[in-house]
């Protein structure tokens, strides 16, 4: 945790950012400032999704341009042609490390379906390229730690909003560029580290769904 936050290849946690203070005696302006300044300018790029097609082409955008990591949270996903590209891509890309982190059962069939074709794509447990390539884990208390939505890569990321056309409809997001995108990675890894493991076929088969219908052919 000290190499990365020395070297900047992580953004340091809020639980860090207090210990970290404590050990050296300064003020958190002090030793994370460098760390925010990126974001504060305004440097990074945001972009209003307005409709369904916009959404799902920057969704999809974010899947296909992962080469070194890509992050999905939530436990909602059930768009197909989505779900059919985080496959595809991790089977063309074996190299690519995947975050899969759910926030209490899957809500659909579809999702249930998709993370069991996950871990026959990839196992959790192999290393033979000198690291762990799948993370699969769903975060239980929900009443503690709310389910959040996005989706993103090194290169950017897509957060959904709230409908701007109707209280049920999935059809708006933000799109962010580099900067803020790779604050989200870092996001997804704590989700991971604070999540039960479910990383095994068997894990995956006993979960609920909690609601019927949209099962994959």
């Amino acid at each position: 945790m000290l190499s990365g936050w020395e070297l900047g290849r992580h953004v340091t946690s809020i639980g860090h950012r207090a210990m970290l203070c404590e050990i050296f005696g300064q003020p958190p302006d002090a030793l994370f400032a460098h760390q925010d300044e990126q974001l504060a300018s305004g440097s990074a790029a945001l972009r209003l999704l307005a409709g369904w097609d916009a959404l799902q082409s920057a969704m999809l955008a974010t899947v296909a341009g992962a080469r070194e990591c890509l992050v999905v949270t939530g436990s909602r996903s059930r768009d197909r042609k989505y779900l059919e590209a985080i496959e595809a891509v991790l089977a063309e890309r074996p190299s690519l490390v995947c975050y899969r982190v759910l926030f209490g059962p899957p809500h659909h069939q579809v999702l249930k379906d998709h993370l069991l074709e996950l871990l026959r794509l990839r196992d959790p447990g192999d290393r033979s390229l000198g690291i762990k390539t799948l993370h699969v884990g769903m975060v239980e208390d929900v009443a503690a730690s709310p389910e959040r939505f996005f989706c993103a890569s090194e290169r950017m990321a897509v957060i959904p909003i709230p409908s701007l056309t109707s209280h049920e409809a999935f059809d708006c997001g933000i799109a962010l560029g580099a900067d803020a995108a790779l604050r989200l990675l870092d996001h997804g890894r704590q989700a991971y580290a604070a999540a039960r493991k479910v990383e095994t076929l068997e894990d995956v088969a006993a979960l609920d769904v909690l609601r019927e219908g949209n099962r994959r052919p």
